[in-house]
Protein backbone atom coordinates (compact mmCIF):
# COMPACT_ATOMS: atom_id res chain seq x y z
CA UNK A 1 0.00 0.00 0.00
CA UNK A 2 2.53 2.46 -1.54
CA UNK A 3 1.57 6.18 -2.04
CA UNK A 4 0.59 6.64 -5.59
CA UNK A 5 2.20 9.15 -7.21
CA UNK A 6 0.99 11.36 -10.09
CA UNK A 7 3.17 12.89 -12.40
CA UNK A 8 2.29 16.13 -13.84
CA UNK A 9 2.26 14.59 -17.26
CA UNK A 10 -0.08 12.09 -15.88
CA UNK A 11 -2.99 15.22 -15.36
CA UNK A 12 -2.17 16.65 -19.02
CA UNK A 13 -2.96 13.56 -20.80
CA UNK A 14 -6.03 12.73 -18.33
CA UNK A 15 -7.24 16.36 -19.00
CA UNK A 16 -7.16 15.95 -22.43
CA UNK A 17 -9.30 13.09 -22.43
CA UNK A 18 -12.29 13.21 -19.88
CA UNK A 19 -13.49 16.36 -18.62
CA UNK A 20 -13.28 17.73 -14.55
CA UNK A 21 -16.18 19.68 -12.76
CA UNK A 22 -14.97 21.72 -9.78
CA UNK A 23 -17.43 23.21 -7.23
CA UNK A 24 -19.98 22.06 -8.32
CA UNK A 25 -20.18 24.26 -11.19
CA UNK A 26 -21.32 23.40 -14.96
CA UNK A 27 -18.85 25.57 -16.88
CA UNK A 28 -16.11 23.52 -15.84
CA UNK A 29 -18.28 20.30 -17.03
CA UNK A 30 -19.02 22.30 -20.35
CA UNK A 31 -15.20 23.41 -20.44
CA UNK A 32 -13.90 19.82 -20.31
CA UNK A 33 -16.97 17.89 -21.82
CA UNK A 34 -16.92 15.19 -18.46
CA UNK A 35 -19.62 15.03 -15.88
CA UNK A 36 -19.28 16.07 -12.19
CA UNK A 37 -18.59 12.74 -10.72
CA UNK A 38 -14.52 13.18 -11.83
CA UNK A 39 -14.11 15.74 -9.68
CA UNK A 40 -16.47 14.96 -7.16
CA UNK A 41 -17.90 12.58 -4.75
CA UNK A 42 -21.17 14.48 -4.47
CA UNK A 43 -21.25 18.42 -5.56
CA UNK A 44 -19.55 20.62 -4.24
CA UNK A 45 -17.34 17.97 -2.30
CA UNK A 46 -14.05 17.06 -4.20
CA UNK A 47 -11.75 14.50 -4.90
CA UNK A 48 -8.43 14.32 -5.39
CA UNK A 49 -8.86 14.57 -9.15
CA UNK A 50 -10.83 17.67 -8.80
CA UNK A 51 -8.11 19.30 -6.29
CA UNK A 52 -5.49 18.67 -8.81
CA UNK A 53 -7.36 20.24 -11.13
CA UNK A 54 -8.15 23.55 -8.78
CA UNK A 55 -4.33 23.46 -8.29
CA UNK A 56 -3.56 23.69 -11.79
CA UNK A 57 -5.87 27.13 -12.20
CA UNK A 58 -8.95 25.49 -13.55
CA UNK A 59 -7.31 25.40 -17.25
CA UNK A 60 -7.54 21.83 -18.31
CA UNK A 61 -9.64 21.70 -21.31
CA UNK A 62 -11.36 19.82 -24.01
CA UNK A 63 -12.93 22.25 -26.43
CA UNK A 64 -12.18 24.35 -29.60
CA UNK A 65 -9.78 27.11 -28.79
CA UNK A 66 -9.12 30.45 -29.93
CA UNK A 67 -5.51 30.92 -30.06
CA UNK A 68 -3.03 33.64 -31.15
CA UNK A 69 0.55 32.53 -31.22
CA UNK A 70 3.42 35.62 -32.38
CA UNK A 71 5.44 34.71 -35.48
CA UNK A 72 8.33 33.28 -32.48
CA UNK A 73 5.82 30.84 -31.65
CA UNK A 74 4.40 33.08 -28.58
CA UNK A 75 0.99 32.26 -27.07
CA UNK A 76 -1.25 34.98 -27.11
CA UNK A 77 -4.00 34.07 -26.51
CA UNK A 78 -6.06 30.54 -25.71
CA UNK A 79 -9.44 31.07 -25.51
CA UNK A 80 -12.67 28.64 -25.05
CA UNK A 81 -15.08 28.65 -28.00
CA UNK A 82 -17.89 28.32 -25.22
CA UNK A 83 -17.45 30.77 -22.32
CA UNK A 84 -17.80 29.09 -18.97
CA UNK A 85 -20.96 30.59 -17.94
CA UNK A 86 -23.47 29.02 -15.29
CA UNK A 87 -26.12 29.29 -12.50
CA UNK A 88 -27.19 27.87 -9.30
CA UNK A 89 -31.05 28.11 -8.07
CA UNK A 90 -31.51 27.73 -3.97
CA UNK A 91 -35.17 27.45 -3.67
CA UNK A 92 -36.20 26.55 0.26
CA UNK A 93 -38.00 26.26 3.43
CA UNK A 94 -37.38 26.84 6.91
CA UNK A 95 -39.01 25.90 9.62
CA UNK A 96 -37.98 27.17 13.54
CA UNK A 97 -38.89 25.29 16.79
CA UNK A 98 -39.94 28.27 18.52
CA UNK A 99 -41.09 31.35 16.63
CA UNK A 100 -39.14 34.64 17.48
CA UNK A 101 -40.37 37.37 19.45
CA UNK A 102 -41.82 39.69 16.69
CA UNK A 103 -39.46 42.71 16.31
CA UNK A 104 -42.23 44.84 16.32
CA UNK A 105 -43.99 43.92 19.95
CA UNK A 106 -41.93 42.10 22.34
CA UNK A 107 -44.89 39.96 23.62
CA UNK A 108 -45.77 38.81 20.17
CA UNK A 109 -44.12 35.86 18.10
CA UNK A 110 -43.04 36.05 14.47
CA UNK A 111 -43.75 33.33 12.13
CA UNK A 112 -42.00 30.16 12.60
CA UNK A 113 -41.38 29.58 8.74
CA UNK A 114 -39.62 31.24 5.71
CA UNK A 115 -39.70 30.69 2.06
CA UNK A 116 -36.80 31.60 0.01
CA UNK A 117 -37.95 31.28 -3.06
CA UNK A 118 -35.24 31.83 -4.35
CA UNK A 119 -32.87 31.93 -1.16
CA UNK A 120 -29.95 32.46 -3.73
CA UNK A 121 -29.42 32.96 -7.56
CA UNK A 122 -25.75 32.80 -8.40
CA UNK A 123 -24.00 33.45 -11.80
CA UNK A 124 -20.70 32.12 -12.41
CA UNK A 125 -17.85 32.58 -14.86
CA UNK A 126 -15.69 29.42 -13.98
CA UNK A 127 -13.11 28.20 -15.77
CA UNK A 128 -10.13 29.24 -18.16
CA UNK A 129 -8.98 33.26 -19.02
CA UNK A 130 -5.63 32.35 -20.46
CA UNK A 131 -2.97 30.04 -20.97
CA UNK A 132 -2.06 29.19 -16.80
CA UNK A 133 -4.90 31.42 -15.55
CA UNK A 134 -8.22 30.57 -14.47
CA UNK A 135 -11.23 31.90 -12.94
CA UNK A 136 -13.79 31.18 -10.35
CA UNK A 137 -16.30 34.01 -9.82
CA UNK A 138 -19.41 33.62 -7.90
CA UNK A 139 -22.37 36.93 -8.41
CA UNK A 140 -25.02 36.21 -5.90
CA UNK A 141 -28.57 37.66 -5.25
CA UNK A 142 -29.72 36.07 -1.63
CA UNK A 143 -33.04 36.87 -0.66
CA UNK A 144 -32.11 37.95 3.01
CA UNK A 145 -29.87 40.71 2.12
CA UNK A 146 -32.20 41.62 -1.38
CA UNK A 147 -29.17 42.79 -3.37
CA UNK A 148 -26.61 41.52 -5.91
CA UNK A 149 -23.10 40.95 -4.96
CA UNK A 150 -20.10 39.44 -5.43
CA UNK A 151 -19.79 36.24 -3.97
CA UNK A 152 -16.86 33.80 -3.53
CA UNK A 153 -14.00 34.88 -6.00
CA UNK A 154 -10.95 33.04 -6.84
CA UNK A 155 -8.49 34.31 -9.32
CA UNK A 156 -5.57 31.49 -10.01
CA UNK A 157 -2.57 31.49 -11.83
CA UNK A 158 -0.51 28.20 -11.81
CA UNK A 159 1.91 26.47 -13.61
CA UNK A 160 4.41 23.30 -12.91
CA UNK A 161 7.33 21.38 -13.87
CA UNK A 162 8.56 17.51 -13.69
CA UNK A 163 11.70 16.33 -12.28
CA UNK A 164 12.78 13.22 -13.27
CA UNK A 165 10.42 10.03 -14.23
CA UNK A 166 8.51 10.59 -11.02
CA UNK A 167 8.38 13.81 -9.51
CA UNK A 168 6.18 16.93 -10.24
CA UNK A 169 5.59 20.85 -9.04
CA UNK A 170 2.67 22.74 -9.25
CA UNK A 171 2.58 25.87 -8.24
CA UNK A 172 0.68 29.15 -8.52
CA UNK A 173 -0.96 32.28 -7.21
CA UNK A 174 -4.24 32.96 -6.05
CA UNK A 175 -6.33 36.30 -5.99
CA UNK A 176 -9.43 35.72 -3.49
CA UNK A 177 -11.83 37.35 -1.39
CA UNK A 178 -12.67 34.96 1.56
CA UNK A 179 -9.80 33.20 3.81
CA UNK A 180 -9.86 29.49 2.84
CA UNK A 181 -11.88 29.61 -0.51
CA UNK A 182 -9.17 28.72 -2.02
CA UNK A 183 -7.91 25.76 -0.16
CA UNK A 184 -8.17 22.51 -2.26
CA UNK A 185 -9.65 20.18 0.69
CA UNK A 186 -13.59 20.30 1.66
CA UNK A 187 -12.87 20.52 5.62
CA UNK A 188 -11.28 23.97 6.14
CA UNK A 189 -14.60 26.63 6.17
CA UNK A 190 -14.90 28.48 2.89
CA UNK A 191 -16.51 24.95 1.33
CA UNK A 192 -16.58 23.02 4.06
CA UNK A 193 -19.84 21.16 5.59
CA UNK A 194 -22.45 22.39 5.83
CA UNK A 195 -22.44 23.60 2.23
CA UNK A 196 -25.67 24.89 1.85
CA UNK A 197 -27.28 26.27 5.05
CA UNK A 198 -30.60 28.73 5.68
CA UNK A 199 -30.45 32.35 6.30
CA UNK A 200 -33.41 32.36 7.93
CA UNK A 201 -32.40 30.52 11.40
CA UNK A 202 -30.43 31.88 14.02
CA UNK A 203 -27.31 32.19 14.37
CA UNK A 204 -24.87 31.82 17.70
CA UNK A 205 -22.69 34.94 18.96
CA UNK A 206 -19.31 34.13 18.80
CA UNK A 207 -17.38 32.57 15.90
CA UNK A 208 -13.67 32.51 14.99
CA UNK A 209 -12.19 35.27 12.39
CA UNK A 210 -11.03 32.88 9.80
CA UNK A 211 -14.58 30.92 9.90
CA UNK A 212 -16.27 32.96 7.35
CA UNK A 213 -15.99 36.22 9.37
CA UNK A 214 -14.12 38.30 6.78
CA UNK A 215 -15.78 36.44 3.29
CA UNK A 216 -16.40 38.51 0.58
CA UNK A 217 -14.90 41.61 3.26
CA UNK A 218 -10.97 41.38 2.07
CA UNK A 219 -9.00 40.42 -0.57
CA UNK A 220 -5.88 38.02 -0.62
CA UNK A 221 -2.95 37.02 -2.45
CA UNK A 222 -1.61 34.09 -1.39
CA UNK A 223 1.06 31.97 -2.82
CA UNK A 224 1.66 28.22 -3.25
CA UNK A 225 3.43 24.76 -4.06
CA UNK A 226 2.45 21.43 -4.36
CA UNK A 227 4.69 18.52 -4.71
CA UNK A 228 3.86 15.29 -6.47
CA UNK A 229 0.04 15.98 -5.44
CA UNK A 230 1.04 15.27 -2.00
CA UNK A 231 2.43 17.82 -0.33
CA UNK A 232 0.40 21.26 0.08
CA UNK A 233 2.39 24.66 1.24
CA UNK A 234 0.87 28.32 0.79
CA UNK A 235 1.61 31.45 1.96
CA UNK A 236 -0.06 35.09 1.61
CA UNK A 237 -1.46 38.12 3.33
CA UNK A 238 -5.08 39.88 2.85
CA UNK A 239 -6.42 43.05 3.19
CA UNK A 240 -10.10 44.64 3.87
CA UNK A 241 -11.54 45.11 0.90
CA UNK A 242 -15.82 46.24 2.20
CA UNK A 243 -18.12 46.26 -0.55
CA UNK A 244 -20.84 48.96 -0.98
CA UNK A 245 -18.75 51.64 0.83
CA UNK A 246 -17.72 55.02 -0.50
CA UNK A 247 -15.40 57.60 1.12
CA UNK A 248 -17.49 60.72 2.64
CA UNK A 249 -14.80 62.82 1.64
CA UNK A 250 -14.29 61.80 -2.28
CA UNK A 251 -17.22 60.16 -2.45
CA UNK A 252 -15.70 57.31 -4.56
CA UNK A 253 -14.50 53.75 -3.40
CA UNK A 254 -12.22 54.24 -0.35
CA UNK A 255 -10.37 54.59 1.03
CA UNK A 256 -11.67 53.19 3.91
CA UNK A 257 -12.42 55.37 7.47
CA UNK A 258 -13.82 55.15 10.55
CA UNK A 259 -17.31 54.75 9.56
CA UNK A 260 -16.21 51.06 8.42
CA UNK A 261 -16.08 48.39 11.12
CA UNK A 262 -13.61 45.82 11.75
CA UNK A 263 -10.83 47.51 9.39
CA UNK A 264 -7.66 44.87 9.00
CA UNK A 265 -4.70 47.20 10.22
CA UNK A 266 -1.92 47.33 6.97
CA UNK A 267 -2.05 43.11 6.30
CA UNK A 268 -2.69 39.89 7.85
CA UNK A 269 -0.48 37.21 7.31
CA UNK A 270 -1.97 33.41 5.68
CA UNK A 271 -0.50 30.14 6.25
CA UNK A 272 -1.20 26.99 5.10
CA UNK A 273 0.37 22.93 5.33
CA UNK A 274 -1.13 20.31 4.41
CA UNK A 275 -0.45 16.10 3.15
CA UNK A 276 -2.15 14.27 1.14
CA UNK A 277 -1.81 10.09 1.25
CA UNK A 278 -3.39 7.89 -1.61
CA UNK A 279 -3.29 4.00 -1.77
CA UNK A 280 -6.39 1.85 -3.65
CA UNK A 281 -9.69 3.92 -3.63
CA UNK A 282 -8.72 5.91 -0.41
CA UNK A 283 -7.24 9.23 0.12
CA UNK A 284 -6.91 10.72 3.91
CA UNK A 285 -5.20 14.45 4.38
CA UNK A 286 -4.20 16.37 7.86
CA UNK A 287 -2.71 19.52 7.73
CA UNK A 288 -2.65 23.33 9.46
CA UNK A 289 -3.98 26.63 8.95
CA UNK A 290 -4.39 29.87 10.13
CA UNK A 291 -3.81 33.46 9.79
CA UNK A 292 -3.60 36.79 12.31
CA UNK A 293 -5.77 39.21 11.97
CA UNK A 294 -5.29 42.88 13.65
CA UNK A 295 -8.83 45.32 13.35
CA UNK A 296 -9.51 48.82 14.43
CA UNK A 297 -13.48 48.15 15.39
CA UNK A 298 -14.19 51.61 13.35
CA UNK A 299 -17.95 51.46 13.04
CA UNK A 300 -18.20 55.06 14.33
CA UNK A 301 -20.16 57.82 12.07
CA UNK A 302 -19.72 61.70 11.67
CA UNK A 303 -20.99 62.66 14.74
CA UNK A 304 -18.93 60.04 16.75
CA UNK A 305 -15.71 59.17 14.95
CA UNK A 306 -13.76 56.12 15.19
CA UNK A 307 -10.68 56.73 13.55
CA UNK A 308 -8.72 53.98 12.33
CA UNK A 309 -5.50 54.38 14.63
CA UNK A 310 -5.10 53.57 17.73
CA UNK A 311 -5.50 50.01 19.44
CA UNK A 312 -6.58 47.57 17.59
CA UNK A 313 -8.53 44.30 18.30
CA UNK A 314 -5.67 40.97 17.56
CA UNK A 315 -7.07 37.73 16.53
CA UNK A 316 -4.52 35.09 16.18
CA UNK A 317 -6.13 31.86 14.75
CA UNK A 318 -4.55 28.65 14.34
CA UNK A 319 -6.17 25.58 13.39
CA UNK A 320 -5.89 21.84 12.50
CA UNK A 321 -7.90 19.63 9.69
CA UNK A 322 -8.38 16.44 8.39
CA UNK A 323 -10.31 14.50 5.36
CA UNK A 324 -10.78 10.57 4.44
CA UNK A 325 -12.13 9.82 1.34
CA UNK A 326 -13.22 6.36 0.40
CA UNK A 327 -14.29 6.40 -3.59
CA UNK A 328 -16.01 3.06 -5.03
CA UNK A 329 -18.25 3.17 -8.13
CA UNK A 330 -21.53 2.33 -5.79
CA UNK A 331 -20.30 3.49 -1.92
CA UNK A 332 -18.39 6.50 -1.35
CA UNK A 333 -17.85 7.94 2.58
CA UNK A 334 -15.68 10.84 3.58
CA UNK A 335 -15.03 11.60 7.21
CA UNK A 336 -13.59 15.25 7.67
CA UNK A 337 -12.93 17.83 10.42
CA UNK A 338 -11.43 21.04 12.02
CA UNK A 339 -10.56 22.86 15.73
CA UNK A 340 -9.66 26.31 14.79
CA UNK A 341 -8.52 27.90 17.94
CA UNK A 342 -8.59 32.51 18.40
CA UNK A 343 -6.50 33.56 20.39
CA UNK A 344 -7.81 37.68 21.02
CA UNK A 345 -5.94 40.63 22.50
CA UNK A 346 -8.62 42.72 22.87
CA UNK A 347 -7.07 46.36 23.66
CA UNK A 348 -9.11 48.16 21.81
CA UNK A 349 -12.59 46.90 22.73
CA UNK A 350 -11.66 46.94 26.23
CA UNK A 351 -10.38 50.52 26.38
CA UNK A 352 -13.59 51.46 24.85
CA UNK A 353 -15.86 49.46 27.46
CA UNK A 354 -16.62 46.65 24.82
CA UNK A 355 -15.36 43.53 26.12
CA UNK A 356 -14.56 42.82 30.25
CA UNK A 357 -11.84 41.00 29.35
CA UNK A 358 -8.36 42.30 28.06
CA UNK A 359 -7.63 38.78 26.88
CA UNK A 360 -10.11 36.24 25.31
CA UNK A 361 -9.63 32.83 23.23
CA UNK A 362 -12.15 31.22 21.04
CA UNK A 363 -12.30 27.04 20.21
CA UNK A 364 -14.25 25.78 17.04
CA UNK A 365 -14.84 21.93 16.87
CA UNK A 366 -16.34 20.46 13.66
CA UNK A 367 -16.45 16.73 12.82
CA UNK A 368 -18.51 15.13 10.11
CA UNK A 369 -19.47 12.25 8.23
CA UNK A 370 -20.80 11.49 4.89
CA UNK A 371 -22.29 8.54 3.10
CA UNK A 372 -23.65 7.95 -0.58
CA UNK A 373 -25.11 5.20 -2.53
CA UNK A 374 -24.48 5.54 -6.22
CA UNK A 375 -23.96 9.03 -6.08
CA UNK A 376 -27.87 9.48 -5.38
CA UNK A 377 -28.96 8.67 -1.54
CA UNK A 378 -26.96 9.83 1.14
CA UNK A 379 -26.60 12.55 4.00
CA UNK A 380 -24.27 13.47 6.30
CA UNK A 381 -24.09 13.58 10.28
CA UNK A 382 -22.19 16.90 11.57
CA UNK A 383 -21.06 17.57 15.53
CA UNK A 384 -19.92 21.22 16.09
CA UNK A 385 -18.87 22.78 18.98
CA UNK A 386 -17.63 26.63 20.33
CA UNK A 387 -16.25 27.01 23.62
CA UNK A 388 -14.53 30.33 25.32
CA UNK A 389 -13.77 32.89 27.86
CA UNK A 390 -16.55 34.30 29.55
CA UNK A 391 -16.95 38.43 28.79
CA UNK A 392 -20.07 39.87 29.97
CA UNK A 393 -19.11 42.52 27.57
CA UNK A 394 -18.38 40.81 24.23
CA UNK A 395 -21.27 38.40 25.11
CA UNK A 396 -24.21 40.61 26.22
CA UNK A 397 -27.10 40.12 27.71
CA UNK A 398 -30.36 41.71 26.30
CA UNK A 399 -32.58 44.22 28.04
CA UNK A 400 -35.06 42.62 26.10
CA UNK A 401 -35.95 39.42 24.22
CA UNK A 402 -33.13 39.86 21.72
CA UNK A 403 -32.67 35.63 21.37
CA UNK A 404 -28.88 36.38 19.91
CA UNK A 405 -27.81 37.24 23.66
CA UNK A 406 -26.16 35.58 26.32
CA UNK A 407 -27.29 36.20 29.97
CA UNK A 408 -23.55 34.42 31.36
CA UNK A 409 -21.57 36.04 29.29
CA UNK A 410 -20.88 32.70 27.84
CA UNK A 411 -19.86 31.82 24.06
CA UNK A 412 -20.15 28.21 24.43
CA UNK A 413 -22.75 26.33 21.53
CA UNK A 414 -22.85 22.75 20.65
CA UNK A 415 -24.95 21.08 18.51
CA UNK A 416 -25.37 18.65 15.55
CA UNK A 417 -26.50 18.81 11.91
CA UNK A 418 -28.29 15.79 10.27
CA UNK A 419 -29.03 16.15 5.83
CA UNK A 420 -30.66 13.39 3.97
CA UNK A 421 -29.50 14.33 0.21
CA UNK A 422 -31.70 12.29 -3.03
CA UNK A 423 -29.71 13.55 -6.25
CA UNK A 424 -32.28 12.35 -9.08
CA UNK A 425 -29.69 13.95 -11.33
CA UNK A 426 -26.03 15.14 -10.92
CA UNK A 427 -26.69 18.60 -11.05
CA UNK A 428 -29.94 18.49 -8.87
CA UNK A 429 -30.26 18.03 -5.88
CA UNK A 430 -33.17 17.47 -2.83
CA UNK A 431 -32.36 18.00 1.12
CA UNK A 432 -33.69 17.53 3.89
CA UNK A 433 -31.52 19.31 6.98
CA UNK A 434 -32.15 19.43 10.54
CA UNK A 435 -29.74 21.47 13.27
CA UNK A 436 -30.42 20.64 17.08
CA UNK A 437 -28.72 22.81 19.85
CA UNK A 438 -27.73 21.01 22.74
CA UNK A 439 -26.69 24.41 24.11
CA UNK A 440 -26.88 27.87 22.71
CA UNK A 441 -24.79 31.20 24.20
CA UNK A 442 -23.81 30.02 27.19
CA UNK A 443 -26.78 27.49 28.43
CA UNK A 444 -29.41 25.07 27.28
CA UNK A 445 -32.40 26.50 28.93
CA UNK A 446 -32.91 30.05 29.39
CA UNK A 447 -29.42 31.09 27.68
CA UNK A 448 -31.23 34.54 27.13
CA UNK A 449 -32.97 35.17 30.39
CA UNK A 450 -36.01 35.07 29.08
CA UNK A 451 -37.15 31.75 29.27
CA UNK A 452 -35.40 30.96 25.71
CA UNK A 453 -33.94 27.24 25.73
CA UNK A 454 -31.02 25.91 23.32
CA UNK A 455 -33.48 23.73 21.77
CA UNK A 456 -36.00 26.57 20.59
CA UNK A 457 -33.35 27.72 17.61
CA UNK A 458 -33.47 23.84 16.33
CA UNK A 459 -34.25 24.22 12.45
CA UNK A 460 -36.03 22.47 9.62
CA UNK A 461 -34.60 22.96 6.29
CA UNK A 462 -35.71 21.85 2.75
CA UNK A 463 -33.51 22.51 0.00
CA UNK A 464 -33.98 22.28 -3.99
CA UNK A 465 -30.45 23.26 -5.30
CA UNK A 466 -30.04 23.08 -8.84
CA UNK A 467 -26.65 23.77 -10.96
CA UNK A 468 -26.46 24.76 -14.78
Amino acid sequence: MSHIKRPLGFLVLLGAMIAPSAHAVPSFARQTGMTCEACHTVYPELNHFGRMFKANGYTLDNLRQVRGITAKKEEMLDLSSLPPISAMVQVSETQLAKPLPDGTNANSRSQSGTAGVPQQLSLFYAGKIAPHLGAFVQLTYSNDAGTIGIDNTDLRFSNSTVFGDDNSLIYGLTINNNPTVQDLWNSTPAFGFPYASTNAGVSPLAGTQIDGALGQDVAGITAYVMWNEALYAEVGIYRSAKQGVTNPITGAAGPLDGTVSNVIKNSAPYFRVAYEYQWSRHSIEAGVYGATFQLFPGGGSSDAPAPLNGPVNKFRDVAEDFQYQYIADEHLFSLSGTRIHEAMTLDASFAAGGSANAKNDLTTVRFNANYYYRRKYGGTLSLFSTTGSVDSLLYSAGAAPGVVTSANGSPNTKGWIAEFNYLPWLNTKVSAQYTGYTKFNGAGANYDGFGRSASDNNTAYVLLWLVF
